[in-house]
C-alpha cells in the first residue's frame, strides 16, 4: 500500500560533523540555489521563504535559479559548494525520484548533501479534457476500465511526478492508458486542454487557471485532504483512486552541502520555522496551493529515507528510466 506520513527521527541522522567554527552565522548573504527556472511554482514558494528567512537571519538570502536535468544541475552545484552553510539547495521530491531514475549521478544525495528542513507540499490535480465524459472519480474509473489502451495521458516527462502519480492511479484502479511524455508539464497540460490527450496531472496551482477557465475539468487531488483552492474536488483516496492514506504531491525542502556546521544547519532550520509560522507567509503559500510542513533537520533526514524507499519501488514498477 502506498501511504506517506511525516516521520519523527530517532536521532540526528544526516547531520554532519562541523567543518569550521561558526561564530555569528550568518555574517554575510546566504545563497539559495533553486533547482528549477524562475517564475514556476517551486521558484515562487522558494522566494517567499527566502525573503522571510533573510529577515530572520539578519542577512539576505539571494535566490539563484539553476534549472535543468530534473534538478540535478542545482543539486550537483550545491553538493560541491563550500560546506560553510552559506550555500543551500531549494529542492523538491524530484531529488529522490532522480536517485531512482538515473543510474549514474555526479552526486550522492545521502553522502554529499545534508537536510535542513522540509518546507511545503503541493498536491497534484488529476484533470481531464472537458470533452471527456467523466465528471466524477467514479465515472473516471468506469471510463478507463471501459477503454483499455484506447485513452492517453500526458506528463512532464518519463519519471516526472506527474507521470508517476498517474501511473499509481491507473495501477490502483486497474486502468490501462497510453503515456505521452512531454518536456515539461506546461506543454503536457496545454495538450490535455487541447484534447490531444485525454487527461493529465499537474500541481493544483499550475492547473487552477485552466480549471477555472473550463479548459480542463478537475477529477481529484493527490493530497490526503481536499485542497482549499479546489474545495469541491475530492482527494484521491477519498474518491477510491488510490489506497487509503494516500498523500502524494510535489513536496519541497532545503538541503546544504555535507559537513556543513551543525550550528549553521540549526540556524537555518530555525529561520525556516519562523518563516512558516508567519501568518503572511502562510497566506501567500496557501495562494500557491502549498501546505507548510517544516520540522527538524532530523525529521527531514528520516523523511528522505522513507521517500527513497517509496520512489525506488514506484520507479521500478513503472519501468521509467532517464538513462
Amino acid at each position: 500500500m502506498i501511504a506517506r506520513r511525516y516521520l519523527l527521527a530517532l536521532g540526528a541522522t544526516g547531520l554532519a560533523a562541523p567543518a569550521l567554527a561558526q561564530g555569528n552565522f550568518p555574517d554575510r548573504p546566504v545563497r539559495m540555489v533553486v533547482a528549477f527556472p524562475p517564475g514556476g511554482p517551486t521558484d515562487v514558494v522558494a522566494r517567499i521563504l527566502a525573503e522571510r528567512m533573510g529577515r530572520e537571519l539578519g542577512q539576505p538570502m539571494v535566490v539563484e535559479n539553476r534549472g535543468g536535468a530534473n534538478g540535478n544541475i542545482a543539486a550537483e552545484a550545491v553538493a560541491k559548494a563550500e560546506p560553510d552553510g552559506y550555500t543551500v539547495l531549494y529542492n523538491t521530491s524530484s531529488i529522490v525520484i532522480s536517485r531512482a531514475l538515473y543510474r549514474k549521478l555526479s552526486y550522492d544525495l545521502l553522502k554529499d548533501l545534508t537536510p535542513v528542513s522540509l518546507t511545503a507540499a503541493s498536491p497534484l490535480a488529476l484533470v481531464v479534457n472537458p470533452a471527456a465524459p467523466p465528471r466524477s472519480p467514479r465515472e473516471f474509473i468506469d471510463w478507463l476500465r471501459a477503454n483499455p489502451g484506447k485513452l492517453s495521458y500526458s506528463s512532464g516527462g518519463v519519471g516526472n511526478i506527474s507521470h508517476l502519480v498517474t501511473f499509481l492511479v491507473l495501477r490502483h484502479i486497474g486502468g490501462d492508458a497510453v503515456h505521452v511524455p512531454y518536456r515539461g508539464t506546461a506543454a503536457a497540460l496545454t495538450d490535455a486542454a487541447a484534447g490531444n490527450v485525454q487527461f493529465t496531472s499537474d500541481t493544483v496551482v499550475t492547473a487552477l487557471p485552466l480549471i477555472q477557465e473550463g479548459r480542463v475539468r478537475a477529477i481529484a487531488v493527490s493530497s490526503a485532504e481536499r485542497s482549499p483552492l479546489l474545495p469541491e474536488v475530492p482527494a484521491m483516496a477519498e474518491a477510491g483512486l488510490t489506497p487509503a492514506g494516500f498523500d502524494l504531491g510535489a513536496w519541497q525542502g532545503i538541503l546544504a552541502p555535507a559537513k556543513a556546521p551543525p550550528a549553521a544547519i540549526a540556524r537555518l532550520n530555525a529561520a525556516v520555522a519562523a518563516a512558516l509560522a508567519d501568518p503572511d507567509v502562510r497566506a501567500r503559500l496557501a495562494a500557491q496551493g502549498a501546505k507548510p510542513t517544516g520540522g527538524s533537520a532530523a525529521d527531514y533526514a528520516a523523511y528522505l529515507q522513507s521517500e527513497i524507499g517509496l520512489w525506488t519501488k514506484v520507479v521500478a514498477d513503472s519501468g521509467a528510466t532517464a538513462d
